[in-house]
């Protein structure tokens, strides 16, 4: 199966840089962002300003992976596949 990863660039704190996520997360982090009525990359800087350890991609899977939790989404292996199969197949 082909990757969803997807390489984006951005600006963060005034510096372009990138990322690289599925789409899935992409999506995820758009989605929250237009929730709290904000711009984006200032999300996105606040996610890496907070985060200790690892690099900014890894920050924001588990930022959108939390946000999905609060609400009460129940992420598993499964649904996680058939989310992959479903767009494979589209």
């Amino acid at each position: 199966m082909k990757s969803t990863i997807t390489k984006r660039s951005i600006v963060v704190h005034g510096h372009k840089t990138s990322v690289s996520l599925e789409d899935e997360f992409w999506f995820g982090l758009k989605g929250i962002a237009e929730g709290q009525h904000i711009p984006l990359s200032e999300m996105i800087g606040g996610i890496d300003k907070r985060r200790v350890a690892g690099n900014l991609s890894s920050a924001l899977r588990l930022f959108v992976y939390s946000d999905a939790c609060a609400h009460g989404a129940a992420i598993t292996a499964d649904n996680v596949s058939e989310s992959a199969t479903t767009k494979v197949a589209a």
